[in-house]
């Protein structure tokens, strides 16, 4: 490396996109609205109404790379990949950990070395995603349900928020890879209502409207690289090119 090596960098590649959220907020709806998406099911059953393209459900982790080299290798006019979702995987991660090491369980080898091996395994995925990415031209998005996990902040008191349903080794990684992490979430209504005896407690209500939201706060992990806004409405008709294409690099074919 020299001074003359030195060039102008911006963002020219498909983004890298992971969407959390509790069971049934729509992440699998949101996925079917990218452009010419292909799915990795990881967990079976698609939501009603809605039609996908996508390989068998993959129950194994050998099935998941060989989607994942189909799609690298073989033609195709896919233009986003789509694992559904990441959680699943992870099962499938250390179901295969433990075969490849001859281990009853992930916990076999003690003081953690189990998820420390599992670590290869998520590298292998997130190398493959990237090579589709920078080869196929082709959007990576990921999709994850969340947890409510405590959190030993030094600056204040423990709190509680929503991270995603992995080990907690599994969740660096992979969220530092990400270009922007939304996490999708109904809004949430607090009411009071009578306990008796002049008590009140408080009822938390869902409302109809969906929103992802694109930065981060103490209650939810969420980031993005692109100006997103900091929560974007999601309506039943959420429309890809109108709400998030404007703040994408548009992917480039081979």
């Amino acid at each position: 490396m020299n001074l003359a090596t030195i060039r102008t960098v911006t963002a020219a590649l498909p983004p890298r996109i992971l969407i959390h959220g509790s069971e049934g907020t729509g992440k699998t709806s949101i996925a079917a609205k990218f452009p010419s998406p292909i799915f990795l099911r990881t967990e079976d059953g698609c939501p009603a109404g809605i039609s996908i393209a996508a390989f068998p459900f993959l129950e194994s982790f050998a099935q998941v790379r060989d989607a994942l080299a189909a799609l690298a290798t073989e033609p195709h006019d896919y233009r986003t990949v789509v694992i559904d979702s990441l959680d699943p995987l992870e099962g499938l991660i250390w179901r295969d950990v433990c075969e490849s090491q001859n281990w009853s369980s992930i916990e076999q080898p003690g003081f953690g070395k189990g998820y420390v091996t599992v670590d290869q395994w998520w590298q292998d995925i997130l190398l493959a995603l990237d090579f589709l990415r920078r080869q196929r031209g082709m959007i990576v998005l990921l999709l994850a349900h969340s947890e409510i996990v405590r959190i030993d902040d030094p600056r204040t008191v423990s709190y509680t928020s929503y991270q995603l349903r992995l080990h907690k080794r599994a969740r660096g990684p992979i969220q530092d890879a990400m270009d922007a992490i939304g996490f999708l979430a109904p809004d949430l209504n607090i009411t009071n209502e009578d306990a008796g005896f002049g008590k009140k407690r408080a009822r938390a209500d869902g409302g109809s409207a969906r929103w992802l939201y694109w930065e981060s706060r103490p209650s939810f992990v969420a980031k993005n690289r692109y100006g997103l806004p900091a929560k974007m409405l999601v309506p039943a008709d959420f429309n890809y090119d109108a709400t998030l294409a404007p703040h994408f690099p548009q992917p480039q074919r081979d």
